[in-house]
């Protein structure tokens, strides 16, 4: 089976998982821009982040047979930071425009401040001027209640919410975010947030519908085989094959595809491996020889 993760980050993680994820099914990823764990200083690092998300990352995807695309935008534990908030805001234009941006994101609120719904409104301002689809963070603390906020705020916006997807849901927010008409995304983490086998008896409640799951992995504990885990889960809950397939690769491209740039291919195929290629003069290999597939 096909499955698609649409929310890791792969700036954090080896080639090592990038071949594991391969060999598990996993053919396409989204990697929304995210704080790095150490917080930045000055809007040049984030600008050189920018690139390597619509450059070197997705080069390095493709060598291990995955399609990589990213959302861009200002995250909303930087957004707290007044020495780069603002200067980030004026580069977002620049990258949303890349053929490889496939929505705004991952932006929403951190520690619910005052700053992050202004930065929130703007960005969501930004998804209606470029018509790109919206990935969501809600707050480990108090996330009911960053929910509700969300919530008014993605309505006060405009935006049709069937363009917004609200990450990181949990049995006490995922009800309210299908009422509100926006899609709702699930992190499998080892500890936190949602675990496989709460995440099959979720879909065995409330069905298919706009629901998604993702890893989150990340530079912290987390674990880039989620997706695939969970799957298992759904299987041995006795969910259809039919449904899986629905939450883990049909959902996440008809959501993300309201970009008009999640290029997939012919019927969603891998990219083809060509491990002779190189990225600005460098090569994902370390003496190792190179595995390059036949052209068609």
């Amino acid at each position: 089976m096909k499955m698609f993760d649409h929310h890791i980050h792969m700036t954090s993680r080896t080639t090592d998982d990038y071949q594991a994820m391969a060999d598990a099914g996993i053919v396409a990823i989204i990697e929304p821009a995210f704080w790095l764990g150490q917080p930045r200083t000055h809007v040049g690092a984030f600008e050189d982040y920018f690139l390597s998300l619509v450059g070197w990352e997705r080069f390095r995807a493709k060598q291990f047979g995955i399609h990589h695309f990213c959302t861009i935008g200002l995250n909303p534990k930087e957004a707290n930071n007044p020495d780069v908030a603002d200067g980030v805001m004026e580069l977002l234009p620049i990258y949303l425009e890349k053929e490889s941006c496939v929505g705004v994101g991952e932006i929403g609120f951190d520690d619910q401040t005052a700053e992050e719904p202004r930065h929130f409104e703007a960005q969501m301002q930004l998804a209606l001027d470029f018509e790109l689809p919206v990935l969501i963070h809600t707050p480990h603390r108090d996330k009911k209640v960053g929910t509700e906020r969300t919530i008014d705020l993605v309505k006060a916006s405009g935006i049709d919410p069937g363009r917004v997807l609200i990450d990181h849901n949990n049995e006490e927010t995922l009800g309210a975010t299908l009422d509100s008409g926006c899609w709702a995304g699930h992190s499998i983490y080892p500890h936190t947030k949602m675990d496989e086998g709460r995440m099959a008896a979720l879909v065995q409640q409330y069905g298919t519908e706009r629901i998604t799951i993702n890893s989150a992995a990340d530079w912290g504990v987390s674990d880039p085989l989620k997706v695939p885990k969970t799957v298992a889960a759904m299987r041995e809950a006795g969910i259809s094959e039919a449904d899986i397939e629905t939450v883990v690769w049909r959902n996440p491209i008809s959501f993300f595809g309201q970009s008009g740039r999640l290029d997939l291919g012919d019927d969603g195929d891998r990219p083809r491996v060509d491990q002779s290629e190189l990225w600005e003069g460098n090569s994902v290999l370390r003496g190792q020889e190179a595995v390059v597939e036949p052209a068609e």
